[in-house]
């Protein structure tokens, strides 16, 4: 059955999309902002069976994002709009005559104007083997469901056909679902679009230790097929074969312009429906088309979302005005030549990605194409890092790439085009390798671009917070759209809030204490964003005048050390706490890897991830406890406390404790200490959710993790909260349809009761909810600072930190995710790595010049069958010195 809407029959013009990807999306918004959408009915024909979602950000589905979460379509808006939204229904015929669009289930929709979003398709090379079992297409959604469900079930290796963009991304999920991956590039070096040979060779280098096999300068031949049809191997063009059970082909994309050329529009000689500078197809004057189906008027195809972003509003805006001249025509005919405020002529290609982990960016004439100009080049091949800038004859900025450290790419697009204030290669250089000039968002002038995707410049962001008094980052996103793009910009944006809010207030010093001016969470900025692995490279360079060149004080050395451990395989620290300078940044409990206690001796708290334990590790716990004379409580946390040791007997009792598997439960540093469970529905007939499982798999994730201060959590089955959830920093009740995620919690000497996140959380949305809870709150807060203080005090408290890490407000999750999924994937336990090196053994004396002497203080007697300190003794220990006065 069909339905018909005959134009000019209809109470209101009708404009018809076709297509509805982020373009699409954006092109309505432009509609409503323009009140398009109350003049007009709008139809929009979608191919997928799913709005609009964030194509950018595809592979994040990988790392436990869901669909829904990728979406960018409120359909709160396109209710609110009245928009006639036809999922899985593609348009299949334009009759431009009739002005008429038929979709796939027979619909025919009458329009005053069309709209063509229909995106592009991923190119496959036409090689034998190519719609075999187990090849793929890296696009949709469907296209990652498809590939995940594969890969689950018969994969172990895959193979990517292409390096550029996509490639990078596929290999990214692919490696992700725990395949042996494999990359294949006809060119030279991998993204040779975006990055030079040097940049190239860099990316390889990351890559390739990441444990990725690349393939460059050599193309697929043929696709090898086993009996049953499944793909079984790749023959590669230089004689070479790679065995793999799964290709996904992401060797570029082409305009989708089939439906244009049906109904007789013009495309380009190599694709692209050919449009004006107002979007405007050249066949049709009714007709429009937008996004990566298009070939602007400058002969190109644009294939990021920031210019497909800017077409959609050069179409909007066109629309609109040719409604006005209409409006105030005399014979109502009006139409072409009537937007002259809007056009679309060229779009600015810089690009910011995070691939494999890896920052790459290129910006401006990033090849350096224009006559006479030079290039500024740093490469560090240890650190896979390399920067290069294009300068002009004049000075002038022209453009860069940068791999590996993409910091400064928001500053530095910001200028392209200008004279920067200081010499390039002080742009390019690290901190430890010539000071160079720290430039801030102040430097730029106002009519630099912030935001390409929304062409948002600082003066607008300035004026978001002077004019309309937006005083945070996510009231001037919502203000001015900048950052809520690809979110490349997100760090220029708050540097530049702050800096206008800070103009108009009073200075405050924040400074963590007298040896450093920054803050905590300044500091923590500084050691991610220039690498910073030494507490006396920071102290030299960022301390206060009178501190550099000092020893530090007991505030800010073991502060550092914690934000140095807690980013250490991000920044390529020694992630090993007693490890070369670590060591002398902790403190008393740290040193040793126990908790010092009242009489000179050390508690030993071995793991027990859950509170589960077997009997023959209890077994070991009891004769280990016995052998040494301790003494032995069950705590609170659901482990097994042994207290007495004396330092030197620490190295014994932990090679007994790790040769029949235990390691540290860290009861002596600021990190993670328990994650409690109730039995959960394995066994009590009120748990609806296994709470053990998720408890043992969220202590073994987050173990040694360091952070401002300690950390506690716990998992309740159900709603009876036996764990006692709601007072731990983060804790996780069961629930019929998953897991509420509750923050905040302290049950310490000021008990606060813990805050709801999010509820109703799959397994994989409530993990990685808490990775970026967790680094965000190791990211923000003061030293010594639990997540109920912090939560308390941070601006905007429970609802900021929901935007945040729910939301992704900042733009920041992603990294937040990364520095996660690093710290997981460093993890070594200390007490394992402590006992197989002589050299830090040798640090478990009580008197360093009397190795083999005890600590005369250190005695005990006798109380209910086992040992407690002997007071008497201790107060002689600690007598005062004859003649002083006694108190």
């Amino acid at each position: 059955m069909s339905t018909t809407a005959l134009v000019g029959t209809g109470p209101r013009p009708t404009i018809v999309l076709v297509g509805h990807g982020m373009v699409g999306q954006r092109f309505l918004e432009a509609l409503a902002e323009r009140g398009l959408t109350a003049t007009h009915r709008v139809v929009v024909l979608c191919e997928e069976p799913r709005p609009a979602y964030d194509r950018v950000q595809l592979t994040s589905y990988f790392s436990g994002r869901t669909p829904e979460e990728l979406s960018v379509t409120d359909m709160e808006f396109i209710a609110e709009h009245g928009i006639e939204l036809h999922l899985g229904d593609p348009a299949e015929t334009v009759d431009r005559a009739a002005r008429k669009v038929t979709a796939r289930s027979g619909l025919v929709v009458g329009y005053d104007t069309l709209v063509l979003a229909t995106g592009s398709f991923p190119f496959v090379p036409p090689v034998p083997g190519k719609d075999a079992e187990g090849c793929f297409v890296y696009r949709t959604i469907e296209d990652l469901l498809a590939i995940e469900e594969y890969a689950k079930a018969r994969a172990t290796t895959g193979a990517v056909v292409g390096g550029g963009l996509l490639g990078l991304e596929a290999a990214g999920a692919l490696k992700g679902l725990g395949l042996a991956t494999h990359i294949v590039e006809f060119a030279p070096r991998l993204m040779p679009v975006q990055v030079d040979e040097g940049g190239g060779a860099a990316l390889l280098r990351t890559i390739e230790n990441m444990g990725l096999t690349v393939h460059t300068g050599t193309g697929t031949q043929e696709v090898v097929t086993g009996d049953d049809g499944a793909v079984t191997g790749m023959k590669l063009s230089d004689g070479s074969t790679v065995a793999t059970d799964l290709v996904v082909f992401s060797a570029g994309v082409r305009p989708r312009d089939q439906l244009a050329r049906d109904c007789g529009l013009t495309v380009g000689e190599r694709g692209g429906i050919s449009v004006d500078d107002q979007c405007r197809t050249v066949s049709d004057q009714r007709v429009f088309a937008i996004g990566e189906c298009a070939l602007a008027s400058d002969g190109r195809v644009y294939g990021l979302v920031a210019p497909g972003y800017e077409m959609a509003e050069t179409a909007a805006a066109t629309i609109a005005a040719d409604e006005a001249a209409v409006a105030g025509g005399a014979d109502g005919t009006a139409l072409a030549g009537t937007a002259d405020a809007a056009s679309f002529t060229g779009a600015d290609l810089s690009t910011k990605l995070k691939l494999l982990g890896v920052d790459v960016a290129s910006f401006g004439d990033a090849h350096g194409a224009a006559a006479d100009c030079l290039d500024v080049v740093y490469a560090d091949s240890r650190s896979g890092t390399y920067k290069k800038l294009v300068i002009g004859p004049g000075g002038e900025l022209l453009g860069g790439i940068l791999v590996g450290d993409a910091d400064a790419y928001g500053t530095l697009r910001a200028f392209t085009g200008s004279v920067p204030p200081i010499a390039p290669e002080q742009l390019v250089l690290p901190s430890c390798a010539g000071a160079p000039a720290q430039l801030g968002p102040s430097s730029l002038p106002d009519e630099a671009i912030i935001c390409s995707c929304h062409n948002v410049t600082k003066g607008a962001i300035r004026g978001a917070v002077t004019e309309h008094s937006c005083t945070t980052v996510p009231e001037v996103k919502k203000c001015t759209k900048a950052g809520t793009g690809c979110g490349s910009c997100v760090k220029v944006l708050g540097q530049l809030v702050t800096s206008e809010l800070e103009a108009s207030g009073v200075e405050v010093d924040k400074g963590l204490c007298g040896c450093f001016s920054q803050t905590r969470e300044e500091l923590y900025e500084i050691v991610l964003a220039l690498r910073i692995s030494s507490y006396q490279q920071l102290l030299d360079r960022y301390g206060r005048e009178n501190a550099r060149g000092g020893d530090g004080c007991e505030v800010c050395k073991p502060t550092v050390g914690s934000i140095i451990a807690s980013l250490a395989p991000t920044i390529g620290a020694e992630g090993y706490v007693l490890g070369g300078e670590q060591a002398a940044l902790q403190d008393t409990n740290d040193h040793f890897l126990a908790n010092l206690q009242k009489n000179g001796s050390y508690s030993i708290v071995p793991r027990i991830p859950g509170g589960e334990i077997t009997p023959e590790k209890l077994i070991v716990i009891g004769e280990v406890a016995r052998d040494f004379g301790l003494y032995t409580k069950i705590t609170g946390g659901q482990r097994i406390d042994m207290f007495g040791a004396r330092v030197e007997q620490l190295p014994l009792i932990w090679a007994r404790l790790v040769d029949a598997g235990f390691e540290s439960g860290h009861a002596y540093g600021k990190s993670l200490r328990t994650v409690k469970s109730c039995v959960g529905q394995t066994w009590c007939r009120y748990g609806v959710q296994d709470s053990v499982r998720m408890a043992i798999d969220l202590e073994l994730r987050y173990r040694g993790l360091r952070s401002p201060h300690k950390l506690k959590s716990a998992v309740s089955g159900c709603a009876r909260e036996c764990a006692e959830a709601q007072s731990k920093d983060f804790g996780i009740i069961a629930t019929a349809a998953g897991w509420n995620l509750y923050v905040g919690g302290n049950g310490g000497a000021t008990p606060r009761h813990a805050d709801l996140l999010a509820q109703d959380l799959s397994d994989a949305e409530l993990i990685r909810l808490i990775d970026r809870f967790l680094m965000f709150y190791i990211r923000t807060a003061d030293r010594l600072e639990r997540t109920s203080t912090w939560l308390e005090r941070i601006p905007g408290g429970l609802d900021h930190v929901r935007d945040v890490v729910v939301d992704d407000s900042l733009g920041i999750c992603e990294e937040l995710e990364s520095l996660m999924t690093a710290h997981v994937a460093a993890y070594r336990d200390e007490w394992a790595e402590t006992i197989n090196d002589p050299e830090k053994l040798s640090r478990f004396v009580s008197f360093v010049n009397a190795p083999d002497t005890p600590d005369p203080v250190v005695g005990f007697v006798a109380e209910r069958d086992q040992i407690k300190p002997d007071l008497p003794l201790l107060t002689i220990g600690t007598r005062p010195l004859e003649g002083s006065a006694q108190r």
